[in-house]
């Protein structure tokens, strides 16, 4: 990110500097709109800063850029916020306060309230494997999930700064795209072992699927490619983009939820060695190592073993998450990354985020070192809709969302989405347009 020397330095003069006042401002200015930022309790200070400045307290000074400030970035722990959502230009905002503001919304507190995803602490009810869905959210109940809000608002607020300072020159920043990998199981009928190929053999026997039966024994003598194995295909892509793409190689227990390859499989580990040099590679957590950290340490320490690096990211299996339990578990293992935070059969933006963000602990009223890199779309989603136009419609819409605000777009896809399943037809063709769309900014 941009570094602003001291002297384009935003001086926010406020009645409290609290945790949740440093993070919310450190994200919007420093994160989204590249510029440093500092603080101070002191009216003398705000009078003599002869840059960028403003006041963020309940009543205004003076003159100066003004927001008036709602109570949650002052508040400790949780409360019964109300929120009331209005149209404002062509998205939405909360936390209104009123005509006298420079800004109509305190965006600053609202976007706290969705980075922080205050909203996922509060009761709510779980799917069946236990996770917070789209449907819960306010985002999604007031139709603003499609756009990635906070970095919106930013930029109101970047336009708002400059008709007040007019000489002040922002940095810029460019459209930029991180496709994900995701590979729950490197291949369909390979390298499973003889219990799990005689028990599909028989499944496969028992539903008269003889099709599936001739494809695993072709694959298994060697006379046919496995389905999944796709790599070869989506290496030539990385070869061809000048963004890496981001691996998560699930490599714990076989279990009911993770039906992964046997990690000691030498094919195995030199598939992920061989994809390392490539692109990088992250850790796709098991499902129970979601709520155990024990598991999920030996699944770090074997993955570093196989890739001779420390582990930088990790995602959690079926996207699930406990906050604030999972993100603690990677803090305390000094995982630096998390891309488990979307929603696996909606399209969006679940932390109205398209700028990577770190994690507040709410319980602890702490920024953490964790990064969050949110995704935005996972290939599921797309299966909602029916013809390749109407998904080239709707994935053109989300990547226009993100460039619009200069953000990085993440989109998930699996290693299977490239097979030539029925499924999964034409998803090749919506991978292309994803690489094409940073291309264009080159």
């Amino acid at each position: 990110m941009h570094k602003g020397d001291r002297g384009t330095m935003l001086l926010v003069y406020t009645h409290k500097i609290t945790p949740r006042v440093k993070y919310v401002f450190k994200h919007i200015c420093t994160r989204v709109l590249g510029i440093q930022v500092s603080f101070t309790t002191k009216i003398e200070a705000l009078i003599a800063h002869d840059s960028l400045k403003m006041s963020y307290t309940k009543q205004q000074l003076g003159n100066e850029f003004f927001i008036k400030s709602h109570d949650i970035l002052f508040e400790q722990g949780l409360s019964g916020v109300e929120i009331h959502i209005h149209d404002w230009d062509r998205t939405k905002c909360f936390f209104y306060n009123g005509e006298k503001s420079s800004m109509p919304f305190d965006i600053f507190s609202a976007s706290f309230y969705l980075l922080s995803r205050y909203e996922e602490y509060l009761p709510h009810v779980k799917d069946e494997y236990g996770r917070f869905t789209a449907s819960e959210s306010i985002a999604y109940k007031n139709n603003f999930l499609h756009q990635p809000v906070v970095d919106i608002w930013a930029y109101k607020f970047k336009e708002a700064l400059q008709n007040q300072f007019t000489e002040f020159k922002f940095p810029e920043k460019t459209y930029r795209i991180k496709p994900i990998i995701d590979v729950p199981t490197a291949y369909n009928y390979k390298l499973k072992g003889i219990m799990r190929t005689f028990g599909g053999t028989v499944k496969d026997l028992f539903r008269f699927r003889f099709k599936s039966l001739y494809f695993r024994f072709m694959v298994i003598l060697g006379f046919k490619h496995d389905p999944f194995d796709t790599f070869k295909y989506i290496i030539n892509k990385q070869k061809q983009s000048r963004f890496k793409f981001l691996f998560f190689f699930m490599i714990g227990d076989y279990s009911t939820y993770d039906k992964g390859i046997n990690a000691n499989k030498k094919k195995f580990v030199s598939l992920i060695k061989h994809v390392a040099d490539y692109s990088k590679v992250g850790l796709k957590t098991s499902f129970f190592a979601i709520d155990d950290a024990s598991i999920l340490k030996k699944e770090k320490i074997k993955i570093e073993d196989i890739v001779n690096n420390p582990l930088k990211a990790s995602r959690q299996s079926f996207s699930k998450l406990n906050l604030p339990e999972s993100y603690r578990n990677y803090i305390e293992l000094e995982i630096l990354e998390d891309y488990t935070m979307g929603y696996v059969n909606e399209i969006g933006f679940r932390a109205g985020s398209c700028t990577p963000f770190l994690f507040y602990d709410l319980d602890y009223e702490i920024q953490t070192p964790l990064k969050i890199c949110p995704y935005h779309l996972m290939d599921y989603a797309l299966l909602k809709t029916k013809s390749l136009l109407d998904k080239k419609k709707v994935l053109n819409e989300i990547i226009n969302e993100v460039k619009q605000v200069n953000g990085e777009f993440v989109p998930v896809f699996h290693n299977y989405t490239f097979s030539d399943d029925q499924r999964w037809s034409g998803f090749k063709e919506l991978f292309n347009i994803i690489l094409d769309s940073a291309n264009d900014e080159a």
